[in-house]
């Protein structure tokens, strides 16, 4: 995909644009300072202000971020969230895969056990193996060390929602 164009965005009426960005991370903080820093000369100059307002999130903005997320091969449940994106973004699981669904059923599961949160990774061009493994692997993370990878991976997937949106 070329470098979007963000001309249209900063064109854009502020609840317009606040709305588009708490659908790439439903944090508060974050989608002010991203909306704050318009108008934007450059895509990457865009990116790169939406990575930094990303980079930390506290233990409320953590929750909040995932609560719109669902199970790595589920539908969403919370009526905010964007099922299109995901079903788009987990194009690499197929749902009528009985064997992978069970497997990641699983996983999700002792995930969910060990750390208290959904498993969360930017599934976008990631097959159910690779997603698998990153599960399997993930789960043998300390605390710190799986909560620093998650909040990177919500980044990662407000940028390519972000970029996807322009």
């Amino acid at each position: 995909m070329n470098s979007p164009d963000v001309t249209a965005f900063n064109e854009l009426p502020n609840n317009e644009v606040r709305e588009k960005l708490r659908r790439c991370l439903n944090v508060p903080r974050w989608v002010d300072s991203v909306a704050a820093a318009r108008p934007y000369e450059y895509w990457p100059t865009l990116e790169r202000t939406a990575r930094e307002a990303a980079e930390h999130l506290d233990d409320g903005e953590l929750l909040a971020a995932l609560a719109g997320h669902p199970r790595i091969g589920e539908q969403a449940s919370d009526p905010d969230h964007d099922e299109q994106l995901s079903r788009r973004e987990q194009g690499g699981v197929d749902p009528a895969d009985h064997d992978t669904a069970a497997r990641l059923r699983t996983g999700n599961l002792a995930y969910e056990a060990r750390f208290n949160r959904v498993f969360l990774i930017r599934a976008a061009g990631r097959s159910a193996e690779e997603i698998l493994a990153e599960l399997d692997r993930r789960r043998n993370n300390d605390e710190v060390t799986e909560r620093a990878e998650t909040v990177t991976q919500l980044r990662d997937i407000a940028i390519l929602r972000l970029k996807e949106t322009l």
